[in-house]
């Protein structure tokens, strides 16, 4: 009996590993579409692998290790608690210290965090594989850090979702792993919702996190009610979402237009344009843009999106 249910369990596996890899390659084509200009995006991009060199002294005296190679940027945040960056790449998580220049790998299992967003002051949340040495299943879930990466909790899902789309806003988290899932309880529980269509990427309002942007090969798309119902937006390209505080938000397309809303994405304007495909996106409180590239390298911009300078470089 023992040995058909440890039979059962490898096929179970072997199975998701095969709807996780396919969906992979899915979302890498779709992103290959949002650098083309094309309709549709994904959130994983083929990186080119490259050291990282010093990013300054972490908080605390701990928890980044040696320079290592980045492969893949799947996601960029910055933490409230300090200002430091954070890139979320196929082999874990890396860190650029405010005011510092480059990244290091956090001190940190190197896990595929395939959807990364930070939640709050040193919390962050994460979807993706396990790295090396985890006796995990292929899809890990949802899991969690509350001391800036350096140690992760599994809170649900474990085995069921790889999130390629995941976004937070305080307690409220939505992710997209080809089903849209909505929690309201930092997700240790969810419901599904009905996507509006194949997402690009998810923006909720920080201060109501009932109110989401959904990015779409056709455009923008808007809820107010959690993702139950959604309505059309005036942005019309598919683009890379970031909340920049209060009523401000910023898009990215594929052709590295920038666009700037003041009223919470009911209205848009070009704000500037950057140069080669975006692989990652954010904005933090106080208004600033970032953009990371497929090799690893970030760009800030302090202005919307109109100027820009080397945030940190490999």
């Amino acid at each position: 009996m023992a040995t058909r249910q440890a039979r059962k369990k490898r096929l179970r596996e072997a199975r998701l590993a095969r709807q996780q890899e396919a969906e992979r390659a899915r979302f890498r084509h779709r992103r290959a579409g949002i650098a083309l200009g094309c309709l549709l995006a994904a959130v994983a991009v083929a990186g080119v692998a490259v050291a990282l060199t010093s990013g300054g002294q972490p908080r605390g005296g701990g928890g980044e290790s040696t320079p290592a190679a980045i492969v893949d940027v799947h996601g960029i945040g910055v933490n409230p608690a300090d200002g430091s960056l954070y890139i979320a790449t196929h082999t874990g998580l890396f860190r650029s210290a405010s005011g510092a220049s480059s990244a290091r790998r956090v001190d940190a299992p190197e896990q595929d965090l395939m959807g990364f967003s930070i939640a709050g002051p040193d919390r962050f949340v994460a979807s993706g594989h396990p790295g090396p040495g985890q006796d995990l299943p292929p899809a890990i879930g949802l899991i969690e850090s509350r001391d800036d990466g350096r140690s992760w909790e599994s809170l649900s899902l474990q085995g069921e979702a790889d999130f390629h789309v995941l976004r937070a806003a305080g307690r409220a988290v939505y992710g997209f792993d080809g089903r849209l899932m909505a929690s309201r309880d930092g997700g240790r529980t969810w419901q599904e919702r009905e996507a509006p269509a194949d997402l690009v990427d998810l923006a909720p309002d920080p201060r109501d996190p009932d109110r989401v942007l959904a990015s779409t090969g056709g455009g923008l798309r808007i809820s107010e009610d959690g993702g139950r119902s959604w309505s059309d937006g005036t942005l019309g390209s598919p683009a890379l979402l970031a909340w920049g505080g209060g009523a401000r938000v910023f898009a990215v397309d594929g052709q590295g237009k920038v666009y700037a809303s003041g009223d919470g994405g009911g209205s848009w304007r070009q704000a500037g344009t950057v140069r080669g495909p975006p692989a990652a996106f954010t904005a933090d409180e106080r208004g600033k843009v970032y953009l990371a590239r497929p090799d690893g390298s970030v760009d800030e911009s302090a202005d919307g999106g109109r100027n820009w300078r080397p945030r940190s470089r490999n």
